[in-house]
């Protein structure tokens, strides 16, 4: 499983190819492999979203920093609606 600080390294890569692709200048540049690219950063970062939130509310309610779980459970699932 992917950690949160190689999914932000994954994130950075493919905007960085992304950027590259679009600043090259060519007009000519391939317009499917761009939309392909800024699909998978879209993917990735919701996946993030996801993960960081599952770790950050985890913890919260194991130190008992939040105390109604329930709606903290449902907020969750509502982020993770698609």
């Amino acid at each position: 499983m992917k950690t949160i600080e190689q999914r932000i390294n994954n994130i950075i890569g493919q905007l960085e190819g992304v950027k590259k692709i679009i600043s090259s200048g060519e007009k000519s540049h391939d317009c499917l492999k761009l939309l392909v690219q800024l699909k998978a950063i879209k993917s990735a970062t919701a996946s993030l979203m996801s993960k960081v939130m599952e770790e950050e509310l985890s913890s919260c309610l194991r130190r008992g920093k939040i105390s109604d779980q329930d709606k903290v459970k449902k907020l969750f699932e509502e982020i993770n609606k698609k």
